[in-house]
């Protein structure tokens, strides 16, 4: 599904001058988000099972600025995303839905990505030793299985989060945020921004944030149709 998410249905044409419909503050606010997206950093969920994980997993990146997540789906779980903890953040992401991961695996490595497993295995980085001034995908796998074996043998390698405390292992959306987070703030300290988009990848978001901001924009649109 290409931006607007599961829950929001594409609509044929869209209202003259979204941006004339929105206050100047909305607007502003657009345009940060924007600024602070990243195409060159991104997400991939394969075959989760949980739709309060699914969805705390897209909240957890477009509140970071990821802009893409990748999904490996389930054949026994459909992906849905639970509503009440996704907060309609999937509107906003590029939700890219795959039947296996060889198929996204194709497509990322097609643009250049990397792709890092997490896995807890013998000759898995860390975390904190891993950079993030490439196109980077790290890959998150099933609640109870973990990444698949398909996953293992396709990836460009492993990674773990080191634990300080007894447990040796965290909640997938807890993980993922953990990893994304700390992805972000590498690519700050280091980069100096999160952002990355080209002039021409901004203002195409820009435009479809624009018309998504709108309320009502879809009664909005038909009744301008003659």
């Amino acid at each position: 599904m290409s931006g607007g998410g599961p829950r929001y249905a594409p609509f044929e044409g869209k209202p003259v001058e979204p941006e004339s419909l929105l206050l100047d503050v909305r607007k502003e606010k657009i345009d940060r988000v924007v600024e602070q997206r990243t195409r060159t950093f991104t997400v991939v969920l394969d075959r989760l099972e949980d739709s309060f994980n699914m969805a705390a997993v897209l909240r957890t990146c477009e509140a970071m600025g990821v802009q893409e997540v990748h999904v490996v789906i389930n054949p026994e779980a459909p992906f849905l995303p639970n509503s009440r903890v996704a907060q309609g953040c999937d509107k906003w992401l590029d939700v890219k839905l795959y039947k296996s991961f060889a198929e996204c695996r194709e497509h990322l490595k097609g643009r250049g990505f990397a792709l890092y497993a997490s896995a807890i295995r013998e000759g898995a980085a860390s975390l904190y030793s891993m950079r993030f001034d490439s196109k980077v995908a790290i890959v998150f796998g099933n609640e109870r299985f973990g990444v698949s074996e398909e996953v293992l043998a396709g990836v460009d390698g492993t990674f773990w989060i080191p634990m300080r405390g007894f447990s040796q292992s965290i909640n997938i959306s807890a993980a993922a945020s953990a990893c994304v987070s700390r992805a972000m703030a590498w690519r700050e300290e280091h980069l100096g921004k999160v952002g990355d988009l080209s002039p021409e990848e901004a203002q195409e978001l820009r435009e479809r944030f624009y018309v998504l901001a709108v309320k009502q924009r879809k009664r909005i649109f038909k009744a301008q149709q003659p």
